[in-house]
């Protein structure tokens, strides 16, 4: 950010707030990106290795399975998800929060994108309107933290029909031995945070989105959580990577 003092232009220390993820996939889809930085607020920094434009492995393949019907694909990202489901011949409708991710995915032609959270989706007037919500890419995430993660479940389940179901991707945190991950575990706990709580942000190039809360649970923590908003685990492909499909309890 450029600011003007006493007629000089200077250069304004730290990022820029913006949409630095969806303009990461504008430029990952003109060809031309550079690498996406996950930070996090114990000053760790990692870069995101996701495959966000063809990136399909058998944990995302199951999850497609069994994303039957009209399909919400929650958190598309550049739209691989609503790419494959529309080459099944499903109708599908991609939302992401980031005006960059939904113009990425019209571009690599998703014929359905909206921008917005589930709350807003619902206020639209989709509610009831779809068969499977869609987390893939280790999505769960999504529910952010034990407090907030009723709140987004029961947001998915307005919008979709009753006998409708969430299938999703998530990471178990726990399954690690690295001593940093392990003592931001226990810095969660200290907090009153579930373990995996990530605060985190996005940076690319000189742009940095908000801070923002990921959630990365056991399939205990899954289950337990599911059942506090009225959703059960009704089927599971195992590993530190998992997928479940939640069906109303």
């Amino acid at each position: 950010m450029i600011s003007t003092i006493a007629g000089m232009n200077v250069i304004a220390d730290g990022p820029e707030l913006g949409d630095a993820f969806g303009r990461a996939l504008l430029d990952l889809v003109a060809g031309a990106a550079d690498p996406i930085v996950v930070e996090r607020d114990d000053g760790l920094v990692a870069l995101d290795s996701i495959d966000y434009l063809a990136g399909l492995d058998q944990h995302d393949q199951w999850a497609l399975d069994r994303a039957t019907g009209r399909v919400l694909d929650v958190g598309a990202g550049a739209g691989r998800g609503s790419l494959a489901l529309q080459k099944r011949g499903q109708e599908v409708v991609a939302l992401d929060v980031s005006p960059g991710a939904t113009l990425a995915c019209q571009r690599r032609g998703v014929r359905k994108a909206y921008t917005g959270s589930v709350q807003q989706a619902a206020a639209d007037g989709m509610s009831g309107s779809f068969d499977s919500a869609l987390l893939l890419g280790n999505n769960s995430g999504l529910l952010a933290s034990r407090e907030a993660a009723g709140q987004f479940l029961t947001g998915l389940g307005e919008l979709l029909y009753p006998g409708g179901v969430i299938v999703g991707i998530a990471l178990d945190p726990y399954s690690t031995d690295k001593q940093i991950h392990l003592d931001y575990h226990e810095r969660n706990r200290q907090r009153g945070h579930m373990g995996g709580q990530i605060t985190m942000r996005i940076r690319y190039q000189r742009l940095a989105t908000d801070w923002f809360d990921w959630l990365a649970l056991s399939p205990e923590e899954l289950t337990e959580i599911a059942a506090s908003a009225g959703w059960r685990v009704a089927a599971m492909l195992p590993g530190v990577l998992y997928a479940a499909v939640l069906t109303r309890a």
